[in-house]
């Protein structure tokens, strides 16, 4: 298997298993991917899932050209390419539970594009970011237009057209990650942010995530009106009885996500 799942509590832990390539997506591993992703979102027991590299090389190196160089030698090219790449995009954007990436290593062309699909960045020391893609004359797509809404507009095009990577710190300042940890410590930090978003409201928090990522692309009337909507699904759950009865009682909420 090219993807290792694990549960641990309320928390997955999705790995891309493929060291020796340095975790380079093709079509089973996008797949299997995908799969585990359409699972978390589905068990309602699970609340926060960490993405990560196996190894300490890489996070993930993009789309495995050397599989798709050899197929496209038998084949229409674009079909390769969109082979390759449905499973990797679109799906994974409709998880509405949260999701943090743990960079530890190479992050690059469709690697940082997974990472930019996650909703929270922590990166090791050791690990390095870039979109190579127009070196080899092909497109960074989702991450053309992901960049620039995450950090600057010439410091998006400079990556972008450049090719050239940049370090885990150079990356926090921009604001590609929230964070930089020594590499011992990655999974720690990851599994322990986990643990926080845990400790909240769950269907606060999806719901949170879903404004935040849907508010992106919307005016601010549109934005507020599907605040509006979001927020009365939330005012009617037991949650949102629950919330404030545990702060006037001084106790920890038992929320049950519905």
């Amino acid at each position: 298997m090219a993807i290792r799942y694990d549960k641990d509590g309320k928390i997955a832990t999705v790995t891309i298993d493929r060291p020796e390539a340095m975790n380079a997506m093709d079509r089973d591993t996008s797949r299997q991917l995908a799969e585990a992703f359409q699972d978390f979102d589905q068990d309602e027991g699970l609340r926060v899932a960490i993405l990560t590299g196996a190894g300490d090389k890489a996070f993930s190196a993009g789309a495995d050209l050397k599989k798709m160089s050899g197929r496209a030698e038998d084949g229409n090219i674009r079909e390769v390419w969109d082979q390759e790449r449905q499973w990797r995009l679109g799906q994974r954007l409709q998880v509405w539970k949260p999701v943090i990436a743990a960079i530890n290593g190479y992050c690059l062309a469709g690697g940082l594009e997974l990472a930019l699909g996650c909703d929270i960045r922590i990166a090791s020391e050791t690990a390095s970011f870039g979109c190579p893609e127009v070196r080899w004359g092909i497109l960074h797509g989702y991450g053309a237009l992901r960049l620039p809404k995450t950090i600057p507009l010439s410091a998006a095009m400079e990556l972008l057209l450049t090719g050239e990577r940049i370090s885990a710190q150079e990356a926090y300042r921009l604001g590609i990650v929230s964070r930089v940890v020594p590499p011992t410590e990655l999974m720690a930090a990851a599994r322990a942010l986990a643990d926080k978003i845990c400790a909240n409201g769950p269907l606060a928090v999806r719901v949170t995530k879903e404004l935040a990522w849907r508010g992106q692309e919307m005016s601010l009337d549109e934005g507020l009106r599907l605040y509006a909507a979001l927020g009365a699904l939330v005012r009617a759950s037991e949650d949102a009885r629950e919330g404030p009865r545990a702060f006037a009682e001084k106790r920890q909420p038992q929320f049950k996500g519905h």
